[in-house]
């Protein structure tokens, strides 16, 4: 019985079946079981921060995994000790800030959801086309209708308002708001960037009535954009922001850092994890933020993305009328070709890409991604718009 059949036997009908089954990876490059060679431009959608197999990420691995792996909650570790501490430092947190960490973007937005119910208020507001995940909780919070509905009624008092809009989100805060969640970049939701000044504006809005601003950084997070995070670029101190995805590199880990107030409304017995903050997966951590730090990655990310940005639509056909994003968090927007015929076409020319929007693919390559690679993607991606022309 070949892959896909036992995948069809075997596993649940919420994904769909893969159009791959890849056995093989090094560095930006992965292998799928035919010996096909691909460019991996999504990189687990923006998790693979160092690329596949990166020497200094399996040493440290191997080297935990033979010191201790596991003890839960209910004892500390060294290498969680060392995260939190390097996630308060990197995020220029002030006195008193604290880390708690999970398993995944989606166990961070419900923690931060139930965060915001200890502040004694119930509201939240959220944006349309945000994507926080998809437990109950972080699905409430995920204002996309074909994910929402058939599992409605949802928890919490949640009002929708335009991603961008200023106006729309002051007026929805009020004085029994608890928290506004937002995502710097609403990645799920087609790459589309924050306005100049929305992040600003949701602070300020939030001060006013002593709600809390949470920011999901799950995929913008860890040198994404070029920055540690998102926000900073923004000049805005949000209350709590959400991590994962990137900061793991591979391995399973989410974190919800606390700032100010914010960090001491959890108490004994208000929220746990048994492998939150396991060791393996903090030192893997640990292990993503020495490197980008070592290799000079934020700068270098900055430097891809304007390549890509400028040669990208030059290398399209006519088909591509823009790159929007940030750093490494990039969306090609498609003129007259649909994304799934396009993510298909890319993939045949050795490019994995995703089809995040129907006009719109995008892209989240490995922050390490090789100037020579960059080179090729061009040219493969230029040969396979080439055909799509013909």
């Amino acid at each position: 019985m070949n892959w896909s059949d036992r995948w069809d036997t075997s596993m649940m009908k919420n994904y769909g079946r893969p159009p791959l089954l890849l056995v093989q990876g090094k560095g930006s490059r992965v292998w799928d079981d035919s010996g096909n060679e691909y460019i991996d431009l999504i990189a687990g959608i923006a998790v693979n921060a160092l690329g596949h197999g990166h020497p200094a990420f399996v040493q440290a691995i191997t080297d935990q995994l033979n010191t201790i792996g596991h003890t839960s909650n209910l004892y500390a570790t060294e290498p969680g000790l060392l995260l939190a501490e390097r996630l308060l430092e990197l995020s220029q947190a002030p006195i008193g800030s604290r880390v708690f960490f999970c398993n995944s973007g989606a166990e961070a937005n419900e923690a931060a959801f139930k965060l915001s119910r200890l502040t004694g208020r119930t509201h939240v507001v959220v944006a349309a086309g945000g994507f926080h995940g998809r437990t109950m909780g972080s699905l409430a919070l995920t204002a996309q209708p074909a994910k929402q509905d058939p599992f409605r009624p949802l928890p919490g008092e949640v009002t929708v308002v335009p991603f961008g809009d200023t106006a729309a989100l002051s007026s929805a805060v009020t004085p029994d708001t608890a928290a506004v969640f937002l995502e710097p970049i609403q990645g799920e939701g087609g790459v589309i960037v924050a306005p100049t000044g929305y992040l600003a504006s949701a602070r300020a809005d939030c001060d006013k009535y002593g709600a809390l601003l949470i920011v999901d950084e799950v995929q913008t997070g860890i040198g994404r954009t070029g920055q540690w995070f998102a926000y900073q670029s923004h000049n805005v101190v949000p209350d709590v922001v959400t991590l994962a995805k990137g900061l793991g590199g591979g391995l399973p880990i989410g974190a919800l850092v606390a700032f100010g107030e914010a960090a001491e409304l959890f108490t004994p017995g208000s929220h746990g994890s048994t492998f939150g903050g396991n060791p393996i997966s903090a030192r893997a951590a640990l292990t993503v933020l020495d490197v980008i730090e070592k290799e000079g990655l934020l700068g270098h990310v900055q430097e891809v993305s304007k390549r890509l940005a400028s040669e990208l639509p030059a290398a399209s056909n006519g088909f591509v009328s823009s790159v929007r994003g940030e750093g490494l968090l990039l969306a090609a927007v498609l003129e007259g070709l649909s994304s799934s015929d396009v993510e298909l076409k890319l993939r045949s020319h050795g490019l994995l890409t995703n089809a995040v929007a129907p006009n719109a693919i995008r892209l989240a390559p490995p922050l390490n991604l090789p100037t020579a690679d960059v080179d090729e993607v061009i040219q493969r991606w230029g040969r396979a718009f080439q055909e799509l022309g013909t």
